[in-house]
């Protein structure tokens, strides 16, 4: 089977991947989590134009896909724990070694739960207009930024209630709780209301907190979401 390695999109695939280790060196080993959260908003950027450059120049591949899964994993799934591991474990002396070893196990937990996340939304075929569990991106987003905020104002969120958040995030990932996905049908309000509505909520918070709002717009989505598939339900329920 002849295979094309080096086509655009999957340049831009290998270039979210790159970003997404830099992101994972520069949590792990330099305790830097502002770099880390600056190259996981690169590998999103990377992770987002990959697609629609196969699109744009029908570049579509199998190993296109296997590719864009294999690199939203180390960005979007390894990074976030590593970032969530390097919180909980920073203020730690090292004769809290056996502390240091359970927050490991909890912190990287949430990588497997994102490798369940992205196995699941490969082989559903129901995830192009809304997505079934919160997306890694999302998840990846709130993790960095959350290290971000701590990098520049010195705030310890504390490891204890970090471990805490992880569980729910865990289960938001591989929830059936369905999402709405930010990819537009044309540009008309009619079947866009929610994604124009939250986009401008989005921008009125950047403007207010910058990017100290990321969290909070990451939980904002989750809410939304929940009362709108919560909604949906009860409306088939009471139509049935």
């Amino acid at each position: 089977m002849k295979v094309r390695f080096f086509t655009i999109p999957n340049l831009l695939t290998l270039s979210n991947l790159m970003c997404g280790t830099f992101a994972a060196l520069a949590a792990l080993v330099y305790d830097n989590l502002e770099w880390a959260f600056w190259f996981v908003i690169l590998a999103a950027v990377f992770d987002f134009f990959d697609g629609f450059a196969a699109r744009l120049l029908r570049q579509s591949s199998p190993i296109g896909v296997q590719l864009d899964s294999l690199a939203d994993m180390i960005s979007f799934g390894f990074v976030p724990a590593a970032v969530l591991y390097a919180m909980t474990t920073r203020t730690m002396g090292e004769e809290q070694t056996l502390l240091r070893y359970a927050y490991a196990v909890a912190s990287f937990l949430l990588a497997a739960f994102s490798a369940l996340r992205l196995a699941k939304f490969n082989i559903d075929d129901s995830q192009h207009e809304e997505f079934c569990g919160l997306p890694t991106p999302a998840n990846a987003l709130f993790f960095t930024s959350l290290g971000l905020i701590s990098a520049r104002t010195g705030f310890n969120f504390g490891g204890e209630w970090l471990i805490c958040i992880m569980p729910v995030m865990a289960w938001l990932l591989i929830s059936p709780v369905r999402m709405f996905s930010l990819k537009f049908k044309g540009f008309g309000w009619r079947g866009n209301e929610i994604r124009y509505l939250f986009l401008a909520l989005c921008v009125a918070l950047i403007a207010i907190l910058q990017l100290y709002s990321i969290p909070t717009i990451i939980l904002l989505y989750i809410l939304v979401s929940a009362v709108r598939w919560g909604l949906k339900n009860n409306g088939d329920g009471i139509n049935n």
